[in-house]
């Protein structure tokens, strides 16, 4: 899956931190704390090399030993201030406070004694900084599910044992497995439980949304090493390869899609491979980013979101527009 600029740009400010209380460290022992490969690394430390603060000449930039540097390891030599601790603002503040609250309310089941007191101190503590805007804030954090499911999670996550799920996936085929808890997991609009899926005896996600019945057996949860990228979306190989070229402006497609490869072109424009297991998926994905798309390989799935446009423009009656009709013709024979 294509990195978040987001992501990266966290991991690069934790290389500094790390790097500023630490003599040095091997590019490999650098992997291995953030989880990356060692080419990765090596990039980042370009990146790095380059940034600083505002002037950005040499004497601005974050530097390195070069001499450490060219035996495999890392010793920052100027950070430009950038391990200072940092002040909050009133807004960024409040923004905590928020978040910690919400947290607090919405996901406190799930945690142990120790950290749900954690979480408790923390806003205890950033509540009495904030002062009197900490008045202001009013928020809840709740999943997207049934009550009863809800408390099913929170239970099986606190007291480690296994549920019992019953399912639905994004095509609508139910079914009904068994299901070793991880965590919970949350990004921007969703909340899934990362669990261990008995039926294919591998890591899955499960829409907290399409959970449509959970029940907390008996029986202990086992353990389960979560493996790198755990609470990722990544499809495997044996999902239909699809190539999508799209303007510059698609952009966000590359950082929010699990996509296999994205290749860039000299025009501006980029390609992103799509492993798709999920025909429904991939037809909401174009119909989502028309205006971006510029083609579709295989033509066939091109001429499968076009009948799909056309029948539901069609349902409009009436209201149809032919001229998006003969848009979508157009694209799809491209």
């Amino acid at each position: 899956m294509a990195e978040r600029a987001s992501d990266r740009v966290v991991r690069l400010l934790g290389l500094v931190a790390f790097l500023d209380r630490h003599e040095g460290a091997s590019v490999e022992e650098l992997a291995r704390q953030f989880g990356v490969t060692s080419e990765q690394v090596m990039a980042d430390i370009d990146t790095l090399w380059v940034s600083g603060t505002p002037g950005y000449l040499p004497y601005d930039l974050i530097d390195f030993d070069f001499s450490s540097y060219e035996r495999g390891v890392v010793r920052l030599t100027e950070s430009r201030n950038m391990t200072r601790p940092l002040r909050l603002s009133a807004r960024e503040g409040v923004a905590l406070v928020a978040s910690l609250r919400a947290l607090d309310a919405g996901l406190s089941g799930a945690l142990d004694d120790e950290r749900a007191q954690v979480v408790r101190s923390a806003l205890a503590k950033l509540t009495a900084a904030v002062g009197d805007a900490a008045g202001t804030v009013d928020v809840s954090l709740t999943l997207a599910a049934a009550p009863e499911v809800a408390a099913a999670l929170a239970t099986s996550l606190r007291e480690g044992r296994r549920l019992h799920l019953r399912y639905v996936n994004a095509a609508d085929v139910s079914s009904e497995r068994d299901v070793d808890p991880i965590r919970l997991v949350t990004d921007t609009d969703r909340s899934y439980l990362l669990g261990w899926c008995h039926a294919v005896e591998g890591e899955r996600l499960f829409r907290v949304d399409r959970i449509l019945a959970a029940h907390v057996l008996d029986e202990p949860a086992e353990h389960h090493p979560l493996a790198p990228g755990g609470g990722e979306f990544e499809p495997g190989d044996d999902g239909a390869l699809v190539t999508v070229h799209l303007a510059s402006q698609g952009r966000w497609i590359a950082e929010s899609t699990p996509v296999q490869e994205v290749r860039n072109l000299d025009d501006g424009s980029f390609e992103v491979d799509l492993r798709v297991v999920s025909p429904a998926w991939l037809r909401h994905l174009v119909l989502q980013a028309a205006n971006e798309i510029l083609d579709v390989r295989p033509a066939s799935v091109a001429a499968e979101v076009a009948s799909t446009a056309r029948a539901a423009l069609a349902a409009y009656g009436p209201l149809a527009d032919p001229a998006r009709v003969r848009a979508y013709d157009e694209h799809a024979g491209a």
